[in-house]
């Protein structure tokens, strides 16, 4: 009898401490949140990159775990917003600027104002300001911005050297452009002075450059004024009428970055993510801000992070964001492997940047983050690319004018 209570004593013992050990590894697992990341960008090329930048984060934030999830970005926003629609939106997703409106639009992303307010450790005018606001709606902030690219005028320095054309400066202007590229152009050697593409994309920015804009303060469309008819005509001019740009039938399906390569191009309007792939060109080559008319303008591309309105662990989420988009370390792993830009303005960290070459003029990014434009904030910006480009097209075979394709525009999105 006694041996039988003892061994019951002894189970009962047993039972307890196995039940303690559970109870501690509950708690432990309890301590540590783990937030569900989704990511286009970093795949397929800096993946290794991506996790060295969770690795810090993890390491600052022992108790905070990110899963990943990589997405190429041609399915990424299908993915997403299937997930969304079945209630298991991730807590933190990578948004570009152009898409980023039309999420803030629709209500799904959580307001970072009040996060910002309480974070001592995030000081906003450590980012560049434009970069940073990009990703308001409404006022509110409703996203982080991550890194940033713009576009600039490559060119071909010994193809100025052959002609005897000075190279493009800060200060030009079409006129600058236009006259420099009719003394570069040369058709017996199919060699144009420049390129820049006659879609929507390009438009607002040309558009701008002249004075123009697509859309009034109240939100309005005003695709067909005057000083947008008169940018959208200098875009088709260049290619009908100076021919100093080849027009599509003239590429031959062929990229303006290839004929920038081959030597065919003097001057082509494109981004600084082809610094990589430019690095080997065959011939000395260099950048500056693009040329306007009235004013400057330049293109502006931005990524950003976003939590989710619905995140069950939005303090760890923000948390996340603010450490992608203003840390050190992330910019430090940016900038050493070529990775866009971070939007952090600290010099020091920057260095680095502008020590790299080609190009010598790596100053001309940041001198045109002081003319950046945004496409206009619409919901529906992809449709309205979609059919100003038919119309564009329409314009350069000659089969309507620049005011007729715009006043055809303003009718059908007003």
């Amino acid at each position: 009898m006694n041996k039988k209570v003892l061994l019951t004593g002894v189970a009962v013992i047993t039972a307890l401490f196995l039940s303690a050990c559970g109870s501690g590894s509950s708690s432990s697992s309890e301590k540590e949140t783990v937030i569900k990341y989704y990511s286009f960008s970093a795949t397929p090329d800096y993946e290794d990159q991506l996790n060295e930048m969770v690795s810090e984060f993890e390491k600052e934030n022992e108790e905070i775990k990110v899963d990943v999830e990589l997405i190429p970005y041609k399915d990424y926003f299908t993915k997403l917003q299937t997930l969304m629609a079945g209630d298991q939106t991730p807590d933190v997703f990578e948004l570009n600027y152009e898409n980023f409106v039309s999420y803030a639009e629709k209500g799904a992303l959580l307001n970072l104002d009040d996060y910002i307010k309480k974070d001592t450790e995030f000081d906003a005018n450590d980012l560049n300001k434009e970069a940073f606001e990009a990703y308001k709606y409404d006022g509110k902030q409703y996203g982080m911005v991550e890194s940033f690219s713009n576009v600039v005028t490559f060119y071909n320095k010994e193809l100025f050297d052959e002609a005897d054309v000075s190279y493009p400066t800060k200060e030009w202007t079409w006129q600058d452009e236009v006259a420099a590229a009719k003394k570069l152009t040369n058709s017996k050697g199919n060699i144009y002075g420049t390129y820049s593409p006659v879609t929507m994309n390009e438009f607002y920015k040309v558009a701008a450059q002249n004075g123009g804009k697509l859309k009034d303060e109240n939100g309005n469309w005003t695709l067909n004024d005057s000083k947008n008819v008169e940018a959208l005509e200098h875009m088709v001019n260049n290619v009908v009428q100076e021919k100093i740009s080849p027009s599509p039938e003239e590429m031959s399906g062929q990229n303006s970055e290839d004929l920038f390569l081959n030597g065919q191009l003097a001057m082509v309007h494109t981004g600084i993510w082809m610094f990589g792939q430019f690095k080997d060109a065959d011939f000395d080559w260099d950048i500056q801000v693009e040329a306007g008319n009235t004013q400057k303008a330049t293109h502006f591309f931005a990524n950003g992070l976003a939590v989710s309105k619905d995140s069950k662990h939005a303090e760890a989420a923000y948390k996340f964001t603010r450490f992608m988009s203003a840390s050190p370390e992330t910019a430090k792993i940016r900038i050493d492997n070529g990775w866009e830009l971070p939007a952090i303005t600290d010099d020091k960290i920057l260095a680095p940047y502008l020590e790299q070459t080609p190009p010598e003029n790596r100053q001309a990014v940041f001198d045109s983050l002081d003319y950046l434009i945004l496409p206009p904030v619409d919901a529906d910006w992809s449709k309205v690319s979609d059919s100003a480009d038919k119309e564009f097209q329409k314009v350069l075979l000659g089969e309507e004018s620049a005011k007729e394709a715009l006043d055809k525009l303003q009718t059908e999105f007003q």
